[in-house]
C-alpha cells in the first residue's frame, strides 16, 4: 500500500507540468498600453492590405460595399 501511494506520488511530481497545463488555464500574460496598440495596429495593418491586395487584382469594383466602407473606416486611424 505504501508503494503505491509513494509509487503515485511519483509519477504525479514527474508529469506535474503536463496535469497543470491540462486542468488550470494559461496564465494571462501581461501587455502594457503600447503592447496592445501596436497589436491593434498591425491587425488594422493586416486588413488594409488584404484589401488592397484584393482590389489590386481586380480594381476597385471587385470591393463589396462593406470591404470599401471597412477600408474607409481603416484608413481614417
Amino acid at each position: 500500500m505504501l508503494f503505491a501511494v509513494l509509487g503515485i506520488g511519483l509519477i504525479l511530481y514527474f508529469f506535474r507540468d503536463r496535469l497543470r497545463k491540462k486542468i488550470l488555464p494559461p496564465p494571462e500574460k501581461y501587455q502594457s498600453i503600447d503592447d496592445r496598440f501596436n497589436a491593434e495596429r498591425k491587425n488594422r495593418e493586416i486588413e488594409i492590405d488584404s484589401l488592397l491586395s484584393k482590389m489590386g487584382r481586380n480594381g476597385l469594383d471587385d470591393l463589396s460595399e462593406k470591404d470599401r466602407k471597412r477600408l474607409n473606416e481603416l484608413s481614417k486611424k
